[in-house]
């Protein structure tokens, strides 16, 4: 019929369909061919494509989701035609093409973008599920390994309280027909809501010895313990006393992996709270613990590492607490130097009396007024203890500094987890009063 359309006839066998005109679909339009996907923290034109669920911090948190493009509409034309044609084998992928499944990137973690995935809390700590900073997905990024913690599986035949029975019994008798109860819950109260005082910017709480065995990892649990019962902001306890520490044990941290080393290479200005807490290790009364190491002899940590993990955590934590190594260590003098507070923990012999007299001159002769905002804390390692604490605590106090005594308790000389429902009342007492001298000292330091 004149005017009609010519019938459309089907192409040949191997011919090639007549090409059509593409109709703009709505979006964003492809990248043009060689063009690199954008980076970390580039502007994305056009929809952004969700991520799948809300990333979940240490402790349940909802992490706002971090903006991505799904690979489906930022992909660049490939080499041998429009995006979603499969190149031909051998030819290589344009640049910022993400891997293909099975093949993780190639990223370090020296580029790393923060983590965006979801994180599962365990016994030892929060694994990660998601992708790594960097895009590499669990199990195929070159991370440290989970390894048990030193002593964690050991368990005493009894655990002890740390007041006897007897003690126990006459305490509840003097607070049931006694008039010291009022006082003691007026007492009380005061120094929770010291240690409940507000900051403005994160407190550093450094806890060093001058010799071993003086019970600087056992002061510095309690610290924690104390500081995570009573205050709302989140707090950080870090090892820095690498060397077979025995902080995580005495905190109940069963498993370990993230350590200060393996940090340093991670932290981005860009991370959040949540982004953080995922390579922390989280503990049973709230807060984080960043061990030092994994447990092996050698492994230290130097000057540069603990800066840079400092400056980069103190955003994060209302109150960071440190277990340092022993004085006159390189990174103990640099952590008390950089510290608001200082915590100096000795035995209660008359040894350690007059070596801390020492280190107390050399502290007053240093620039830097550090004596205000020092605690000493005296550590009662004997039941029978022939040193008169008080007379030592009172001299000791003439050069400015706050001291407090810890007496002698069974729970704490036992070893193992530290429980607070097993301590001494003294102990607790004297945890509280601790704590609150500390935190008077930090708030006041600028």
């Amino acid at each position: 019929m004149a005017g009609a359309p010519a019938p459309r006839t089907a192409p040949e066998p191997g011919t090639a369909p007549e090409p059509r005109t593409a109709h703009a679909a709505p979006g964003p339009a492809h990248a043009a061919p060689g063009t690199a996907l954008a980076g970390p923290g580039a502007a994305t034109a056009g929809p952004v494509a969700p991520a799948a669920g809300p990333p979940v911090g240490a402790l349940g948190g909802a992490t706002p989701p971090v903006s991505a493009a799904s690979p489906a509409s930022t992909s660049p034309t490939g080499p041998s035609g429009p995006a979603g044609t499969p190149a031909p084998a051998g030819t290589p992928a344009p640049a910022g093409t993400p891997a293909r499944a099975g093949h993780p990137t190639a990223q370090p973690y020296a580029h790393a973008a923060p983590f965006t995935g979801t994180a599962t809390r365990t016994s030892g700590g929060t694994r990660p599920d998601g992708p790594l900073p960097g895009g590499v997905r669990p199990g195929s990024a070159p991370g440290p390994d989970t390894v048990p913690v030193l002593g964690a599986g050991a368990k005493s035949a009894r655990l002890r309280h740390g007041d006897p029975v007897l003690r126990r019994v006459l305490r509840l008798a003097q607070h049931a027909f006694g008039s010291s109860a009022a006082r003691a819950v007026a007492e009380s109260t005061e120094l929770v809501a010291q240690v409940q005082q507000p900051v403005t910017t994160g407190r550093q709480i450094v806890v060093t010895s001058i010799r071993g065995g003086a019970g600087k990892t056992t002061v510095t649990a309690l610290l924690s313990r104390t500081f995570n019962h009573f205050r709302h902001d989140p707090v950080l306890t870090l090892e820095a006393d690498a060397a077979l520490g025995t902080l995580p044990a005495r905190l109940g941290v069963d498993q370990l992996r993230w350590t200060c080393t393996d940090l340093v290479q991670i932290l981005r200005p860009s991370m959040q709270l949540t982004d953080v807490t995922g390579y922390l290790v989280p503990l049973t009364d709230g807060g984080w613990l960043l061990p030092g190491s994994q447990g092996r002899i050698g492994a230290r940590i130097d000057i540069a590492t603990y800066r840079t993990v400092m400056v980069a955590l103190r955003r994060y934590f209302g109150v960071t607490l440190v277990d340092c190594e022993t004085l006159p260590g390189e990174v103990a003098r640099t952590a008390l130097d950089t510290a608001q507070a200082r915590v100096l923990v000795t035995p209660a012999t008359t040894e350690g009396v007059a070596s801390t007299g020492a280190v107390l001159d050399w502290l007053g002769s240093l620039p830097v007024a550090v004596l205000p905002r020092t605690v000493v804390v005296l550590t009662a390692t004997s039941p029978d203890a022939s040193l008169d604490a008080g007379a030592a605590a009172e001299a000791l106090a003439r050069s400015g500094v706050g001291v407090v005594v810890l007496p002698y308790d069974r729970h704490l000389a036992s070893g193992g987890v530290i429980r607070t429902d097993h301590l001494g009342a003294a102990t607790r007492q004297a945890a509280t009063r601790l704590a609150a001298e500390v935190m008077q000292r930090a708030v006041g330091a600028r």
